[in-house]
């Protein structure tokens, strides 16, 4: 007589093993998390540099993700959201592997710089090499240990020195997943920029690593709005991935505010700007963003928007020269819809478009 099976257990198959997570000379077991060093290059002083890295390896099978912080050594606001995103995570609820960098230019973030010590921009070195400069050492190791090892990283910077930009997420233009990823972070804005030769937004772009990467707050500051905007941002993502068990926010999508051009606004003469408008103010052509004056007030000149949209970087520094960034304006399309309901997220997507073809955007560090 054939023997019976039981219809409730005859269709299960067993979960994947999730195996060990090896990275350099760690084996993180699932279920667990690492934190490690892994060595660089050599200091003046004989010591050595090293990458800090933090990995939490999920219980359960998933994708592998950077967050990536301090590349310019004194954009420091995403370590501290780093730091926060450890409070809200625990590796034998995950899926999937989380590897932490907060301070990828560990050089300049112990100097307060935003350079190598040989002057070098890392956002500028990628690939680097494993016997190049100090710089492309740093950019080799990020690459080989982190990047080359995910399917997605997001990393975060701040402004410049002396300004604030609003918290915004850039991505590549043309994706509709990065589109989607961008809208579950929700970031007050959108910005869609090119890639530039050299940054690791470019490399991993080559290597086939999709990336978000955020903007926001100031230089060698904590900002407890970029902060918390950052690391519920970041929660949400993983959220959308699978990664952790919570709310990514696109059960009901609402239009997101969306750019793909924006104009600086520069300082008309030299002396001291009084601004009556800040990052995060809804502009209009002709409104004015401050007043600039001599050293006793004479002279004023007043400087106004040349565009409509809204402020996503301001200088904090009124002490200005003739030509200096004082204002960044992004350009939105549908700007009457921002913020109202969508029945799905393409229909989303769709309504924030912007109408006009993408112009080149400039990084803080090309017009200061």
């Amino acid at each position: 007589m054939e023997e019976s099976q039981n219809p409730a257990t005859s269709d299960l198959t067993p979960a994947p093993k999730v195996e060990p997570y090896q990275i350099h000379d760690q084996s993180i077991p699932p279920g667990s998390a690492v934190m490690f060093k892994i060595p660089v290059s050599q200091q003046v002083t004989g010591l050595e540099a090293s990458l800090a890295v933090k990995v939490l390896h999920g219980a359960k099978p998933g994708p592998s993700v950077f967050v990536s912080a301090a590349i310019h050594g004194d954009e420091i606001v995403g370590t501290a959201i780093i730091q926060r995103l450890l409070d809200h995570l625990q590796p034998e609820h995950m899926a999937g592997t989380l590897i932490l960098v907060p301070a990828v230019n560990i050089y300049g973030f112990a100097s307060h710089s935003r350079y190598l010590p040989d002057r070098r921009d890392l956002n500028r070195s990628f690939p680097g090499h494993e016997h190049g400069s100090l710089a492309s050492q740093l950019a080799h190791c990020f690459l080989h240990h982190v990047i080359e090892r995910c399917s997605l990283g997001i990393d975060m910077h701040t402004a410049a020195v002396h300004r604030y930009n609003l918290p915004q997420i850039r991505i590549a233009a043309g994706s509709p997943n990065l589109l989607e990823l961008a809208m579950a972070f929700s970031a007050p804005i959108i910005v869609e920029s090119p890639l530039r030769e050299g940054s690791l937004r470019a490399l991993a772009a080559e290597r086939g690593v999709e990336m978000l990467l955020l903007e926001a707050g100031e230089a060698l500051r904590f900002d407890r709005y970029a902060i918390e905007t950052g690391s519920s941002g970041v929660l949400r993502v993983l959220a959308h991935i699978g990664m952790i068990e919570a709310n990514d926010g696109l059960e009901n999508p609402t239009v997101p505010m969306r750019s793909n051009r924006s104009t600086w606004v520069r300082a008309p003469r030299g002396g001291v700007s009084r601004r009556s408008r800040k990052s995060g103010d809804i502009v209009r052509k002709g409104t004015l963003l401050a007043m600039v004056g001599g050293l006793f007030g004479e002279g004023s000149i007043a400087v106004e928007s040349p565009v409509e949209g809204v402020i996503i970087g301001h200088a904090t520094l009124p002490v200005v020269n003739q030509g200096d960034a004082m204002f960044h304006i992004a350009e939105v399309g549908a700007m009457d819809h921002i913020g109202e309901n969508a029945s799905s997220i393409a229909e989303a997507m769709a309504i924030s478009a912007p109408p006009f073809p993408a112009a080149p955007q400039l990084d803080e560090d090309e017009v200061l």
